[in-house]
């Protein structure tokens, strides 16, 4: 399996990577040119062939210009799914967990895709609400096909669910100067967290969003797929100034582990239930429906026999996922997410740890690291202070 690392090999593997069997039938962005002129380093992910890192910088440099002044991704991979029609976003909201109904037109939230049986999530995404008859979905690219199936399968009459996987190009412009570059360009960055709102570039009709996966003061650009090009080259030309970094899918990683913010695959699944995970407050316990409810509902009443927590590296351990946590000699978790932290520069890990006995936070536990055991903390995310509220 291909892994995110850096010549020190400090980076940890990342799920949606996609076995070599599959990489003749791999996607490509549209700005693919564009990375392999700057030199990445490729690797298959959810079906992609996406940049890792990016020749005279590597992961260290990308993560830091996020922490600092302001990078951006190609994540062109995620899905984009737009669901349309009298009561789209009423039929959206009895599917998915999150309350659509806290939200107006012209906000986006975080929403979870649960499996009505078991409660564990198909997938987590971001929903757009553009109106009552027009939303708009980004899952995760591994998982796009199947919850487009699903919606499809349970639409009423009048509403279509269409899946505009490849229409749309998506950049994250990242990080404290974010704004600065934006607005060098005359795209609005006013608008509040989880806002989007229509602009225009150079004649290109794009939508950005105040959104992001870093913890940084961020946005996100969803542009129409044949004008990526000249708008990755727009921002590059305006960022010269601001030193504009671009950034790999291991630096994504590594940012969004500092945050505690879950990967699909690995700290959320359709074994690992939003209440394991801590990610109740993307659900909307009072609505009267939503896939897994009843079952959720149920788990949170009793309480999870598991919790994911964060661990910290007392000495220069660096958690993978899989890893086996300990207490007392007797194991009582495993690693889901794990990595190096370049910010603070030691390990830090999200594990599923059993919820009996009660652990409090500041507990040492052990980690098996091939064979050795590493001491590691009990805390809880994020790891970095973010930027954003």
């Amino acid at each position: 399996m291909l892994t995110s690392r850096s010549p020190a090999g400090k980076f940890a593997p990342m799920t949606e990577v996609t076995s070599d069997a599959a990489a003749t039938r791999l996607r490509r962005s549209p700005l693919h040119e564009r990375h392999t002129a700057l030199g990445a380093k490729f690797a298959p992910f959810g079906g992609w062939e996406m940049p890792l890192e990016y020749a005279g910088g590597g992961v260290l440099k990308e993560h830091s210009a996020v922490r600092t002044g302001v990078g951006v991704f190609d994540v062109s991979h995620l899905g984009k799914a737009r669901i349309t029609g009298p009561g789209a976003a009423g039929f959206v909201n009895s599917c998915l967990s999150n309350d659509l109904g806290r939200i107006g037109p012209g906000k986006a939230q975080y929403t979870l895709c649960c499996d009505d049986a078991t409660g564990g999530v198909v997938d987590d995404i971001i929903a757009y609400l553009y109106a009552e008859d027009h939303v708009f979905l980004v899952p995760n690219a591994a998982n796009t096909a199947e919850v487009v199936r699903r919606l499809r399968a349970a639409a009423p009459e009048g509403v279509v669910v269409t899946d505009e996987h490849e229409a749309y190009a998506v950049l994250a412009v990242q990080g404290p100067r974010s704004a600065e570059l934006l607005g060098l360009l005359g795209l609005p960055t006013e608008h509040d967290y989880m806002s989007f709102s229509a602009a225009t570039l150079n004649g290109v009709e794009l939508t950005v969003c105040r959104t992001g996966y870093t913890g940084e003061l961020g946005y996100e650009l969803v542009v129409p797929a044949g004008d990526a090009l000249a708008v990755w080259d727009a921002l590059f030309a305006a960022g010269e100034a601001e030193e504009l970094r671009a950034c790999g899918l291991a630096a994504r990683d590594t940012l969004r582990t500092e945050m505690g913010y879950p990967l699909h695959g690995q700290d959320l699944s359709l074994d690992i239930t939003p209440v394991q995970a801590r990610s109740g407050w993307a659900v909307g316990w009072d609505k009267p429906a939503f896939w897994g409810r009843d079952v959720l509902r149920a788990e949170k009443a009793a309480g999870p026999a598991r919790t994911l927590r964060g661990l910290e590296a007392v000495d220069r351990a660096i958690p993978r996922p899989g890893m086996a946590v300990y207490a007392g000699g007797k194991q009582v978790g495993t690693i889901t997410s794990g990595t190096f932290s370049p910010t603070k520069k030691q390990g830090i890990a999200l594990a599923l740890v059993d919820a009996d006995p009660k652990l409090p936070d500041g507990e040492v536990l052990e980690v098996d690291i091939r064979g050795r055991r590493a001491q590691m903390r009990l805390t809880r995310p994020p790891f970095v202070q973010p930027s954003v509220r």
